[in-house]
């Protein structure tokens, strides 16, 4: 399995922060984000990782290389300007083959993850007796977090492992998911295309399975959470 780290957005929440600095090679406990989530990945023997960018890009590929750093192979899809994520899929396609492939969006903090539960998730095989077992139509596996305070609404309700846009109770999503290449068809290479109406979409269908994730999980999409993390006593570890 192949995964995708998006990384392509300007973090305009972080400004002055990422007025000079990409908002993934902004550090966490002495670490940047996206490197939590490439060493995480690498742990679980996911070693192929596509990443989009395009604010500042150039410095993303500075400090990673090609990735043998860190056990990977890393290959990146350049956006002169960011395309959102479904558009960063669709641009990225040849990169991921046609396998399901497990995504990630560069800008949360979860540093116990694992990754290795992803790696049968929308299999076109037997999954008899696996927990992540689904429909083989289905499109995108959604791991859900319980809603931060900055988000209380949430984005969708999980009934028996599907993924709803109505119901109670309501969860956040998490950013991390595993998709089908296929859910992207309608997207043209280098077109502007935000992922939640497509997630919404397919939702609709009863083609989205998820699970709730309860482990440690943070959007860092505010300088004020980038300190809380950094915190000297932070009750998150």
């Amino acid at each position: 399995m192949k995964a995708m780290i998006f990384a392509a957005g300007r973090g305009e929440r972080m400004r002055p922060l990422t007025d000079d600095c990409p908002k993934p090679l902004l550090k966490v406990r002495g670490r940047p984000l996206i490197v939590w989530h490439i060493l995480n990945l690498v742990r679980a023997g996911i070693t192929e990782i596509v990443i989009n960018h395009a604010h500042l890009g150039d410095m993303i590929e500075q400090a990673l290389g090609d990735g043998s750093a860190f056990g990977a192979s890393i290959a990146y899809s350049r956006e002169g300007t960011a395309l959102e994520t479904a558009g960063g899929v669709a641009l990225a396609r040849p990169l991921l083959g046609v396998e399901p492939f497990v995504a990630i969006a560069a800008d949360v903090y979860c540093p116990h993850f694992d990754f290795s539960q992803v790696s049968d998730t929308l299999k076109d095989n037997d999954l008899w007796g696996n927990p992540h077992a689904i429909d083989k139509r289905d499109v995108a596996w959604l791991y859900l977090v319980k809603n931060p305070a900055h988000h209380p609404q949430g984005d969708f309700a999980l009934n028996n492992f599907s993924v709803t846009n109505e119901g109670e109770p309501r969860y956040t999503f998490s950013g991390i998911a595993v998709y089908r290449p296929s859910m992207f068809d309608s997207v043209q290479a280098g077109d502007t295309a935000k992922l939640a109406p497509l997630l919404r979409e397919y939702a609709a269908r009863g083609q989205v399975g998820g699970e709730v994730y309860r482990g440690d999980w943070t959007d860092v999409g505010t300088a004020e959470r980038l300190d809380q993390l950094n915190a000297p006593y932070s009750p998150r570890s």
